[in-house]
């Protein structure tokens, strides 16, 4: 990269696909509409948008085809802190496997970028190359696999890839009188007109999940849940479709106002355990979370 990492922050980079006339600062501001003019320039004459061998582009620099423009993601608005903290469950050469409390986004996204999970275990660990090899919804808990070590990575995605790896989840989430447990729900899911959510439609079922009770109290039970395939939203929507939607879920159903950072009332689901065999040593390897779920008063 011909910017390094700053303050946890990986540059971002953008291909350009045609020659445009009218310089770098209108190309910039007519393709990031949402990033003020201000800021676009005051940014270039700080030398902080380069080409891909590292020379300064200007407000004027012409915009070619087949270029390559690195730069910084930033927020024009200050990120409220999210007050609650991520742990370390392992790590060697290779791998680091993370422990996500709620509420906070595994990558950076929208409004959110040092608050990050990523950004957070680079900075503190001072890890340059770290990627997630897989992701969790930013109201989920639990644990996260990252690669550190490029000439490594490839042989732990293909391990999702190929879906060896065993995937526990926890949910607390109503009662389903009438079912007899365990039992395995399929159903065909897609994008929702609404782009953040996902919905069931007709179909071959490409998405599978098996239900387990551990407890129950009251109205409520907590449910061991083994997603057999990775949609988006997939352990959500199934158990909202079996009328037990998880508590606090403000996309399911129906997707409710955002709350923006009121933190009180988290999401009641968690990654508790990921467990696979090393594909570089063979050793079979199992980490499991931290963080437990809350019972409604």
């Amino acid at each position: 990269m011909p910017l390094p990492v700053r303050d946890g922050v990986s540059p971002s980079y953008l291909w350009l696909t045609e020659t445009r006339a009218g310089g770098m600062l209108r190309f910039l501001c007519e393709r990031f509409p949402d990033v003020s003019r201000e800021a676009w320039a005051a940014r270039l004459n700080r030398g902080e948008i380069v080409d891909a061998t590292g020379a300064a582009l200007g407000v004027d620099s012409h915009v070619r085809q087949g270029m390559r423009i690195w730069y910084y993601r930033e927020l024009e608005q200050a990120e409220t802190p999210i007050p609650f903290h991520e742990k370390v469950l392992f790590r060697d050469e290779h791998i680091l496997v993370a422990d996500k409390p709620h509420f906070l986004p595994t990558i950076p996204t929208g409004r959110f970028l040092k608050e990050t999970l990523l950004v957070r275990l680079k900075r503190t660990h001072v890890l340059p190359h770290l990627v997630p090899i897989h992701r969790l919804d930013r109201e989920t808990a639990g644990v996260v696999i990252f690669s550190h070590n490029p000439d490594s990575r490839g042989a732990y995605q293909s391990m999702f890839q190929k879906r060896v790896v065993s995937k526990t989840y926890e949910a607390l989430a109503p009662t389903m009188p009438g079912r007899e447990f365990p039992f395995t729900y399929r159903s065909r899911m897609q994008d929702a007109e609404q782009f953040f959510v996902s919905e069931e439609v007709e179909g071959e079922p490409n998405s599978e999940t098996l239900i387990e009770v551990i407890e129950q109290r009251g109205d409520l039970a907590r449910y061991r849940l083994h997603p057999h395939t990775g949609r988006k939203h997939q352990l959500r929507l199934h158990l909202s479709r079996l009328g037990a939607p998880i508590v606090n879920d403000a996309f399911y159903p129906v997707a409710l106002p955002c709350k923006g950072d009121d933190f009180r009332s988290p999401l009641q689901l968690l990654a508790r355990s990921i467990a696979f065999d090393d594909p570089l040593s063979g050793q079979r390897r199992s980490f499991d979370s931290q963080f437990s779920l809350d019972w409604p008063d």
